[in-house]
């Protein structure tokens, strides 16, 4: 079967590369719906460039070479979405109420444009009207000042805020006396974080874009950058074209993973040839990954005795293993102890699979690994990322040029935000700097991560939500749960570029203050600014807006930042005012603060901006013995939880949330995905053709996906059309924002609090009134 469709829903097979003659096509079309092309088309030329504005796309490391075009098609589409003429302003309120609006789709809400003022929510009339800048800081500081605790606040931050921004947030809300950051990491590589500082003394990666040019393989798991990350491509193919093994771990044959056309090489256009991204693929089962690693490293473990047995050097890096570990014995124990029957049926391989995967791995000198949510959301997420450390480990694949492990991060400052110190678990060494720079002393105890920011929330023990961006309603899990928290807040209050559900989820009361986005141009009263962000790879550069705001009531977040703090402390523990006019100002206090940031503004000047020391990188491991850390996790008995069992009820399918190729997180471009071949809809469920039959339906039929948990709440979503998809047999995928409803709040990964989204047991039911399907089939 090649193409179906119904009156609402088409699905045809894309046979495409990944970018190619579809990228520029998608990407003319963004630019031609913004509004404004002359002046998007000069924005896009000055994207990731020396002094232009850092994409607010994804966090993929730029290359320091000068190049006219730095952007890729997703990329592009963030410019021109943020970048429009529309707007939301005053009268659009005064003709929509928040019940009109929650009506709406995600999509409709942000495709009506920017936010141009700010807005106070009248309960009365359930619309948003209008309030000026200063009473909007004294109602935020009236609520705060008369909380009984700092901690009955949550300050939620997303990963597109400057390191500016995050770093005046922090101070204002330490300096306000509570640690509640919940923060859009904890949904994402929490998991990454908890588990490399565990295992290396650093949550951040250790290898730079310059490795993956002296890469022997890179193994790329859970991960799908043709959508999410697609300047990720290119190095990619050229560790192909070199003779590079790049071998990926994906239960979907993801078109970004399979071959690549590259929009910028002519010859390949108009050819319409492309290139191979991967030497190798390997489709495990859904949170599988832990169990291949394990098979991986058991077959290393074999094939390293005998070689010592017949006196000749193994494929493990002894020296460095005795010199730079611990931790050793209890891992080769469980590693000794863990059946292989156990690790094939839980990795979905098989053992001679398994076996392949190890010797590309034991045959290449320098390594690197790649990962992303697709490892990360799910119950032992921090498990198997200590798994690729060990891995990694046992091959010296740590802290020299060519090798070492890349978390490739979503948001495009999602690690600068952690690094300025949005982190509701800050360390003791952080808190003491800040104390002495700033000479007050913050508050000690740990803060709110997301999830325990919504129980707060729920319980009425936080009574006030502010968001420094994102869009936090959609992106969290247990959608009606989290809806209900917001909503039983005093005050909401929403720092925004745009509309989103976020901010039809009202508190008593409620406010927008619009911002200033990555493309528009920040001036303050000592001039135009800049922003810094910092990438995965640890790279710290410059952003300078281009484009006119598209309101003179638009602020920049600092600005606002400052604003709140300024009505809520008066002139304590800083010049409020004075960051506010001057961000040099925010970048010296950093510098005072924070290792790694001397010289900030001096060295902003450098070409491609310049490196943060990574101690892992220089094999100077920060761990409490002072080597790298092996981890001895026990393979886990089943990846079903033990509260689905609970339930009583088998699963029909295990489903994993991931997004469309119109979107960016819980930003949704359009409703099609043409890599997966689905247009005009969202609500749609990729499943095997066997399982649709095996399960007593028909392809093209509605179902209800009903989750499986243990706490008598009937989690569904409705009305989700049956796609016949290249899947493996009992896994299923579909959308998020739209499959969130279904994740459990308390359903969240060891020693992360990242919700498990990537595994998700489900039943399948019959929607109600649902008649034969009428689709056409070729």
């Amino acid at each position: 079967m090649s193409w179906l469709h119904n009156s609402k829903v088409q699905f045809k097979i894309y046979k495409g590369p990944a970018a190619g003659w579809g990228a520029l096509l998608s990407v003319t079309h963004a630019w031609l719906t913004s509004e404004q092309p002359i002046k998007n088309i000069r924005a896009l030329l000055r994207t990731n460039q020396q002094g232009g504005f850092d994409c607010p796309g994804c966090a993929w490391g730029d290359s320091p070479e000068s190049g006219t075009v730095k952007f890729c098609e997703n990329g592009a589409k963030a410019v021109n979405w943020e970048a429009t003429s529309r707007k939301v302003d005053a009268a659009f309120f005064a003709r929509h109420s928040v019940a009109q609006l929650r009506e709406q789709s995600d999509y409709w809400l942000e495709y009506q444009g920017r936010l141009t003022e700010p807005m106070r929510y009248d309960a009365e009339t359930d619309r948003y009207v209008p309030i000026d800048w200063d009473a909007a800081f004294a109602l935020i500081a009236g609520h705060l000042q008369h909380l009984e605790s700092p901690d009955q606040a949550e300050f939620y931050t997303s990963g597109r805020a400057s390191n500016e921004a995050a770093f005046l947030y922090q101070l204002f809300v330490r300096a306000y006396g509570t640690n509640n950051f919940p923060d859009c990491s904890n949904m994402c590589h929490e998991a990454s974080g908890a588990a490399l500082n565990a295992s290396l003394g650093t949550g951040k990666g250790t290898v730079t874009l310059e490795d993956f040019q002296h890469a022997d393989a890179i193994f790329v798991l859970g991960q799908n950058p043709g959508t999410n990350h697609p300047r990720m491509l290119e190095p990619l193919r050229d560790a192909v074209q070199r003779g590079a093994e790049v071998v990926c771990f994906n239960p979907l044959k993801e078109r970004g993973l399979e071959r690549f056309q590259h929009p910028q090489k002519m010859s390949e256009m108009l050819t319409n040839r492309s290139k191979p991204m991967h030497t190798e693929f390997f489709r495990p089962a859904l949170g599988g990954d832990m169990a291949v690693l394990r098979g991986m490293a058991k077959h290393l473990l074999a094939w390293e005795r005998d070689a010592q047995r017949r006196g000749i050097a193994g494929g493990m890096d002894n020296e460095f293993i005795n010199t730079q570990t611990d931790g050793l014995i209890a891992y080769l124990a469980v590693l000794d102890a863990t059946p292989w029957t156990h690790i094939v049926e839980q990795s979905g391989l098989t053992y001679a699979q398994i076996e392949q995967a190890a010797r590309l791995y034991s045959g290449a000198s320098n390594v690197i690994f790649c990962w992303a949510m697709g490892i990360t959301q799910h119950h032992h997420g921090v498990a198997t990322i200590q798994e690729i450390v060990n891995l990694q480990l046992l091959g010296g694949n740590v802290g020299r040029l060519g090798a070492g492990l890349c978390p490739v991060r979503g948001h495009s400052n999602v690690q600068g935000d952690r690094t300025m110190g949005i982190n509701e678990r800050p360390t003791q060494q952080f808190l003491d700097r800040l104390a002495e720079t700033f000479a007050f002393e913050p508050p000690r105890d740990s803060g709110h991560n997301t999830v325990e920011a919504i129980g707060a929330m729920l319980t009425g023990s936080a009574r006030v939500f502010v968001a420094l961006g994102g869009n936090f309603a959609q992106a969290t899990p247990d959608s009606k749960v989290t809806h209900q928290a917001l909503s039983s807040c005093d005050l909401t209050v929403q720092i925004s570029t745009k509309l989103n559900r976020s901010h039809l989820m009202v508190g008593k009361e409620a406010l927008i203050l619009p911002c200033l986005g990555r493309t528009d141009i920040d001036l303050q009263a000592t001039g135009a600014q800049c922003v810094t962000v910092e990438d995965s790879f640890s790279m710290v550069h410059a952003s300078f807006g281009q484009l006119e705001p598209s309101s003179d009531q638009m602020r920049s977040e600092p600005w606002i930042i400052a604003g709140i703090a300024e009505a809520t402390l008066g002139k304590k523990p800083v010049d409020w005012h004075a960051m506010r006019d001057d961000y040099r100002l925010i970048r010296e206090a950093i510098s005072q603060t924070l290792p790694g940031f001397e010289s900030f503004e001096q060295r902003l000047a450098d070409r491609g901006g310049f490196h943060l020391p990574n101690s892992a990188s220089e094999r100077n491991w920060q761990t409490s013995t002072g080597k790298a850390q092996f981890s001895a996790n026990v393979l886990p008995v089943s990846l079903i939880h033990e509260k689905v069992l609970a339930s009583g009820r088998v699963h029909d399918l295990v489903v994993q949330s991931l997004r469309s190729h119109d979107q960016y997180n819980t930003t949704i471009y359009s409703l099609n995905d043409r890599y997966r071949g689905v247009s005009g809809q969202r609500e749609v469920l990729f499943v095997n053709q066997k399982d649709i039959d095996r399960l007593g339906f028909e392809a093209g039929q509605k179902v209800d996906l009903v989750s499986l948990w243990d706490d008598g709440v009937d989690r569904r979503v409705k009305r989700f059309t049956l796609l016949p998809y290249d899947i493996p047999q009992g896994q299923a995928a579909a959308y998020y924002p739209e499959i969130n409803p279904l994740v459990p709040l308390d359903s969240y990964g060891v020693g992360s609090f990242t919700p498990v989204s990537k595994f998700i047991p489900i039943r399948l039911e019959r929607s109600t009134n649902e008649q034969r399907p009428q689709w056409v089939f070729s």
